[in-house]
């Protein structure tokens, strides 16, 4: 998804998870918070403890975050996920956080799941695929994707003003 189309998804006036940041949005149980995200239940836990942290700016996903506040997310998950941990003692944890329809978001504002894991839970079995990838979907990848990491820059297209 291009950053034009990612930045017309959703706007700030009507998005639920932007009422929840500016704190308009009463029946969100809010965990923990900061100056820029904050921490809560969702509707519908995958799990016990299932949390998700946002950003207060609207952003769409992960890749149309600056660097600043992505760098102070990822700081929070840490800590909201330390903090789930030491409550409630999980066998293991997923982060997850989706882009676009394809990856299953609905939501369309950046939100981390921070999902706790007990063995044999709800959730099953999410990686590996059932089905292995072929070689000739493999083939060059890599190569790829170091070509074009030459042109961001700290989380930012190199290419873009």
């Amino acid at each position: 998804m291009s950053s034009a189309s990612r930045s017309s998804v959703g706007s700030v006036a009507d998005c639920d998870f932007c009422a929840i940041g500016r704190g308009e949005d009463d029946s969100a149980e809010i965990i923990c918070e900061g100056d820029n995200w904050v921490a809560f239940f969702p509707l519908e836990p995958a799990t016990p403890g299932h949390t998700l942290v946002i950003p207060r700016v609207h952003a769409p996903d992960l890749w149309s975050i600056e660097a600043s506040i992505g760098s102070e997310l990822m700081r929070a998950v840490i800590r909201v996920g330390r903090a789930v941990e030491l409550a409630l003692s999980p066998d293991g944890m997923n982060l997850i956080t989706s882009s676009g329809s394809a990856a299953e978001q609905t939501v369309f504002h950046l939100h981390l799941h921070v999902v706790p894991r007990w063995r044999n839970d709800a959730i099953g079995n999410i990686w590996p695929p059932e089905k292995p990838m072929s070689e000739v979907v493999k083939e060059n990848l890599a190569d790829r994707i170091r070509e074009a990491c030459v042109s961001v820059v700290d989380g930012e297209d190199a290419g873009e003003p």
